[in-house]
């Protein structure tokens, strides 16, 4: 039997398992207030990413729930409250989960700013409740 034989899998939401398309995802961040894809291997390339895993952001919204929670143009989603992006599904998912809530979490890897002499760091970002 060996060592994991006794790991139980690990449990999955009812979220986890309701259908979601790439297009409805886009249509979610749009809502959120960022206009996002999938990190692909030219994005891999050029921003210098050991893996092609994340969702990046190509544009930001002014006045959005992502706009006011600071989300930058070239950053890339790694995960929304705790939970690792890795594709546009996964991201879709975790942004309907967190858009219902009032608070949550989302945990971006970016540029620094210009002069930097670092480059890149993880940033964390809290997205309030919307504002009217």
């Amino acid at each position: 039997m060996g060592a994991l034989a006794g790991l139980a899998p690990a449990p999955v939401s009812a979220a986890d398992q309701e259908p979601m398309t790439v297009d409805e995802a886009a249509r979610l961040g749009e809502e959120f207030g960022v206009i996002v894809g999938d990190v692909d291997e030219d994005i891999k390339k050029e921003l210098k990413l050991e893996r092609a895993q994340g969702v990046a952001v190509f544009e930001v919204i002014g006045s959005s729930r992502a706009d006011y929670a600071g989300i930058k143009v070239r950053s890339i989603i790694k995960e929304i409250d705790k939970t690792e992006i890795g594709n546009m599904i996964d991201f879709g998912r975790a942004i309907k989960r967190g858009m219902k809530e009032c608070n949550f979490t989302i945990g971006t890897y970016e540029p620094a700013d210009p002069g930097d002499p670092v480059g890149w760091g993880v940033n964390f970002h809290f997205v309030g409740c919307k504002r009217d």
